[in-house]
């Protein structure tokens, strides 16, 4: 999916007020699993990586990348695992 229609999706489902940042992949130059794609946003936002959330699918990129920056993420023993999985929005809230 190129960053264009990515971007379409934010605006037609009315989500930029609802995040601080929203970075999409190739908007930037750099993308998942690079680091920077990691850094980015708590530069952005001058937060570090206990304040953030990652939000995705792909446990490679989107988990174990953010943990090397010091996110919580994923046990240290255990081969990759999701501190949470969920299934549907309304799940974030509780």
């Amino acid at each position: 999916m190129r960053p264009s229609s990515k971007r379409a999706k934010v605006i037609r489902f009315a989500l930029e007020h609802r995040f601080d940042h929203i970075q999409i992949e190739g908007e930037h130059g750099f993308g998942k699993p690079a680091e920077r794609a990691y850094s980015h946003p708590m530069d952005v936002l001058a937060d570090g990586p206990r304040e953030m959330w990652m939000v995705g699918d792909n446990l490679e990129w989107e988990i174990v990348a953010p943990q090397r920056l010091g996110g919580l993420g994923l046990p240290h023993d255990s081969p990759i695992r999701p501190d949470r999985i969920i299934r549907r929005l309304s799940e974030l809230l509780e």
